[in-house]
């Protein structure tokens, strides 16, 4: 299993922490996400994103992150807080095994600001939602959910953090069962 991360690490070290086996972890930037790879062992690469104008090409992007996923065999990703979206070629490379986590209720909310949106649209329950990936953006069939309260005094960093306790719980346990299943159907 390969897995994606931009930023702390903090679900990278929930996987870890169920006992998930990860082969490698790519990132798109330097950050946290490399120290707490290294620090259980695990490869890290970097594929650096060098544009986020008009200029950037996804297209590419994706090739060079498939690329190196392929030379650690990796079979299923998982996305971790990844803020690059890719290009289909990852969803084709990895015939639809590519798992991603949202923090919303999907199909409620989904993009890049589904917390602000959430608190936006004035809802009273939201939550962590683990999918697969699609070329559509948190559209990919649902494998768990579980909802979070809204909270009257809620800032969107305080239910973002209530969100990510839930994630870390959600996140592996579902990724274990995935595999789990995976492997019963190979």
């Amino acid at each position: 299993m390969g897995l994606l991360a931009s930023g702390t690490g903090s679900i990278l070290g929930a996987v870890l922490d169920a006992g998930v086996d990860v082969s490698v972890v790519v990132v798109d930037r330097k950050c946290a996400a490399i120290e707490r790879a290294e620090a259980a062992a695990v490869p890290v690469e970097i594929v650096e994103r060098t544009s986020f104008g008009s200029d950037f090409d996804r297209d590419g992007f994706t090739d060079e992150v498939v690329e190196v996923l392929g030379r650690h065999d990796v079979e299923v990703v998982v996305m971790a807080g990844f803020m690059t979206v890719l290009s289909a070629g990852a969803v084709d490379a990895f015939d639809g095994r590519v798992l991603n986590t949202h923090p919303s209720l999907l199909p409620s909310f989904p993009g890049a600001h589904g917390v602000r949106d959430a608190l936006d649209y004035g809802v009273k329950v939201t939550g962590c939602t683990v999918h697969l990936a699609t070329p559509d953006v948190d559209a990919g069939p649902i494998l768990a959910q579980q909802a979070v309260p809204v909270l009257d005094d809620d800032t969107v960093e305080s239910l973002h953090e209530r969100i990510k306790s839930v994630e870390r719980r959600l996140y592996p346990a579902t990724i274990r069962s995935y595999l789990e299943q995976l492997e019963g159907a190979g």
